[in-house]
């Protein structure tokens, strides 16, 4: 069958939704050039309503697009595959969290094709995200350049092999409920102290997205030496790091990371 389309999406959820606003926001690709499948009607009309093609066949879907991006449920994955089984595709990309590509290759019954697997976080959804992308599969720079324009388009990208991703789930994929948790320690510290809680969350949420692009712009800068430059001798910051530090704040992020990447092996290997 024709390849149609370059780029088809088998699922119209939320990342999804995010994903395909970005490719066609930024122009990396034609709303035409994309078709995207679902089992839910008002998601599909919704997707219509971006100007790409919808449809609700998985396999022609497969057969017509030269990638295809798999952006459902893990758990939706194997009666995804009974459908798509046999098909002509051989290059796909997949943010299923948990499913190793041995398994999606599998699934799709042809261990030759090649599957590019990443992990996304939620701030992808308003193109201020990060994404880590396995792409040991593609030998074609083409292929590689589209994938990582594909995902440029909406995210930060950074290239790891597979068996890093867990890794990447515990400091990237899971992290921003950590740094919704900090802001929401530091709200409630505000309120305490008299602030409103509207002015302590903007003064709190500024500041920390303020912090992340003052590492962005001082790339010779250790975090030590940033860290350093706002705690004067004597002075009142040096008391917070210290109290962080006596109660041991990065004993705490290191525990929760590895708890964090720990149950992420454990769903993969299920």
């Amino acid at each position: 069958m024709e390849r149609i389309y370059k780029l088809g999406v088998i699922g119209a959820g939320f990342m999804s939704s995010a994903i395909i606003g970005g490719i066609i926001s930024s122009d990396f690709l034609p709303a035409e050039s994309i078709i995207v499948s679902d089992v839910n009607d008002i998601a599909l009309e919704n997707m219509s309503k971006k100007g790409v093609n919808v449809t609700k066949d998985n396999l022609a879907l497969c057969n017509s697009s030269e990638f295809v991006l798999f952006a459902v449920k893990p758990q939706s994955f194997s009666a995804l595959s009974n459908e798509i089984c046999g098909c002509s595709c051989e290059k796909f990309i997949s943010i299923m969290a948990g499913l190793k590509k041995e398994k999606i290759k599998n699934g799709i019954g042809n261990s030759n094709v090649k599957v590019a697997r990443c992990m996304p976080n939620t701030p992808c959804s308003i193109g201020k995200g990060a994404v880590a992308v396995d792409l040991s599969d593609f030998n074609d720079e083409n292929d590689k350049k589209f994938i990582t324009g594909l995902l440029s388009s909406f995210a930060k990208v950074v290239s790891v092999t597979e068996d890093k991703l867990n890794a990447v789930t515990g400091i990237s994929g899971s992290s921003p409920a950590y740094f919704y948790l900090f802001i929401k320690g530091l709200v409630d510290a505000g309120v305490k102290y008299g602030l409103s809680f509207e002015d302590a969350k903007s003064l709190a949420t500024a500041t920390m997205i303020g912090a992340g692009e003052m590492i962005n712009a001082n790339p010779d800068k250790s975090l030590d030496d940033l860290i350093n430059a706002v705690c004067s001798k004597g002075g009142t910051t040096i008391e917070a790091v210290k109290t962080f530090n006596d109660k041991g704040l990065s004993e705490i992020i290191d525990s929760a990371v590895d708890a964090c990447v720990k149950r992420s092996a454990e769903l993969e290997n299920l």
